[in-house]
């Protein structure tokens, strides 16, 4: 039977003396954990036969005899022939891209070895705000996980001139978001590095109130790693970049004082190449990050999370005591919080895994988190508190289901012929988009896409303040086979309604099932039609994780089905409107194009 359990997390400036206490044996544990191989992420080794005894939610004691500090009433594991690790943190991710609430990911998570990260919920600060950061952080707090919050940087991540949001952050809100607690850790990923590096008052404001206030800044730097730029964004106090490709791109990172954060989402699979780095070039580890930033229900159910990441890079050749530091001390000492969590030493957070097999498995037999187990063989053994978002969250679908296959028709600038387009380029398990110029056929002043152009259309349509704005283009390199379309509200960072597809008529029912579910994604073929319901502000699933998975793979199998075989699909198309990324993206304004000068509006049509 799963138990209700309450899980605080009090600053060591509480509960220091029962610490102290405990460690003398003058007051027993509540927890001791017994006789395991601790990977000591701190030293970097591994030692055996070791114990560790827990008074409430936090380390007392780590020693080889802990016989003095077992009582009557004192949870005593048998670590014997187990790994005892620190618990795994993600060190950027978005939440929200895993379809699922935060206490549904904290269930989906916790499991699999995952007792915390660094969460920038830029996805619902898009949609409502501040009050969707408090939301988020608030259920958060209810649960196990060592949950920190960032405050999301640029909503809109281009600015409003690009594209249209539910919400804005302005450097007001940075700054009373601080005032909640220590637990608002930082400010989230700056995705208008054009806007830092030559001199926008906004994000200058911005970084100012976040030195200010002594948290940290997260970057989002998609130059070159080589342009005279970066080092210019460093300069502003930005120390941790996510949006590492290439070696190279960690390198000049760390070399600049910043930590490299290498991602391994369920789409982008960076953390193949980044790593050489280290394993080619030789760099150390301590600045360098694994971190998942999106990873989908299905991929957390079917791969893993942190555990498959860390997995990872052990196969991609990195030591395993390094890949853990790589997931555990590394994050804890980015962001300033070692003391608190990252390893397994005394006035910690006692944040425990037991590993069954070869420690480079990362096979989690058992999790404690705050001192408390919660769970063991992949599943929870204690229930989470139940969050109700309010009924706005519920309802934020701002358009009616009357969309007509007309709004995807493409006006041309000639009655008939061929015309000259920029059409964005989508490549698997890579977020950039290059430009590609291609003719397109056109007739009756309408561009005509034939069924083996291996082209589709792509349109926005604004969902948050019925401004009735909406754009279209074309995308390469969906593979849709027969008549197909697919339509979404995730569609990263506005996620207003995005819409792909090969049929004019098919776009317009996926929009509208989405529409009438207030909020999802739904793919529709000539005799069928699937859905995936994303009810929270158009973002997250109503339901518990494995129905959220269950029905994230069916989206992935129509998507196939249609076709399209490029790894999570969903995950790749949902980027195709987030207009900080190079080079060629769709907002509900316009196509728009990152440029050696910043971000620009480019017509669809080229000049001949």
């Amino acid at each position: 039977m799963l138990l209700c359990m309450i899980f605080p997390r009090p600053p060591l400036s509480e509960c220091f003396e029962s610490l102290v206490s405990t460690a003398r044996g003058d007051v027993k544990a509540s927890l001791v954990v017994q006789g395991g191989t601790l990977v000591n992420v701190v030293s970097g080794e591994l030692l055996p036969n070791m114990s560790v005894a827990v008074q409430g939610s936090r380390i007392a004691y780590v020693g080889r005899d802990v016989a003095h500090l077992i009582g009557p009433e004192t949870v005593v594991i048998d670590a014997k022939g187990k790994y005892m690790a620190p618990g795994l943190l993600d060190g950027h991710a978005h939440i929200e891209s895993t379809q699922l609430t935060v206490t549904e990911f904290a269930r989906a998570v916790l499991p699999l070895g995952t007792t915390g990260g660094f969460f920038d919920p830029h996805e619902m600060a898009n949609v409502f705000g501040l009050e969707g950061i408090k939301l988020m952080r608030e259920e958060g707090l209810g649960t196990p996980l060592a949950s920190y919050m960032q405050v999301a940087s640029c909503v809109p991540a281009a600015g409003p001139a690009f594209e249209t949001t539910g919400a804005a952050i302005e450097p007001a809100d940075v700054a009373e978001a601080y005032r909640w607690g220590p637990d608002m850790i930082g400010l989230g990923e700056v995705m208008n590095f054009p806007g830092v590096v030559y001199g926008d008052a906004k994000m200058a404001a911005l970084l100012k109130e976040t030195l200010s206030a002594g948290r940290i800044a997260d970057g989002h730097f998609t130059w070159p790693s080589s342009d005279w730029r970066l080092p210019v964004y460093a300069a502003s106090g930005i120390t941790g970049d996510h949006e590492c490709v290439t070696p190279e791109d960690a390198i000049e990172r760390i070399r600049l004082g910043m930590y490299a954060k290498l991602r391994r989402g369920s789409a982008w699979h960076d953390v193949a190449n980044t790593i050489k780095a280290h394993t080619e070039r030789g760099l150390d580890t301590r600045r360098m990050l694994l971190v998942t930033d999106d990873r989908s229900s299905e991929s957390i159910r079917d791969e893993g999370h942190m555990n498959f990441v860390v997995r990872d890079a052990i196969r991609q050749g990195v030591k395993p005591i390094a890949a853990f530091q790589m997931a555990t001390l590394n994050t804890a000492e980015r962001f300033g919080v070692a003391r608190d969590v990252g390893s397994i030493a005394p006035g910690s957070f006692a944040d425990i895994l037991l590993l069954d097999g070869h420690l480079a498995d990362v096979n989690v037999s058992l999790t404690i988190a705050a001192g408390v187990v919660v769970a063991e063989n992949g599943r929870m053994v204690v229930d989470l508190p139940a969050y109700e978002y309010p009924e706005k969250v519920r309802n934020s679908i701002r358009l009616t289901p009357d969309v007509d296959a007309s709004a995807f028709e493409i006006a041309a600038p000639i009655a008939h012929g061929d015309a000259l387009v920029r059409v964005i380029q989508v490549i698997e398990n890579h977020v950039e988009t290059p430009e590609l110029k291609l003719r397109v056929p056109v007739a009756d002043s309408r561009v005509v896409l034939s069924p083996d152009s291996g082209l589709c259309k792509i349109a926005v349509l604004e969902r948050h303040k019925q401004t009735g704005n909406r754009s279209v283009g074309l995308v390469a390199n969906i593979g849709f086979a027969k008549p197909a379309a697919i339509a979404m509200t995730v569609a990263h960072d506005s996620h207003n309604l995005l819409v792909i597809g090969n049929s004019d008529e098919l776009m317009a029912r996926a929009a509208n099932e989405v529409i009438r579910m207030q909020g999802g994604a739904s793919v529709v073929a000539e005799a069928e039609t699937t859905s995936f319901p994303l009810r929270i502000a158009g973002l997250m699933s109503a339901e518990p994780f494995e129905i959220a998975a269950e029905q994230s793979a069916s989206i992935s199998r129509a998507i196939v089905s249609a076709g399209c075989t490029l790894n999570y699909a969903f995950m790749t198309l949902s980027l195709l409107a987030l207009v900080v990324i190079p080079t060629l993206r769709l907002s509900d304004k316009g196509l728009v194009r990152i440029s050696e000068s910043g971000i620009e509006f480019v017509p669809l049509f080229c000049e001949e």
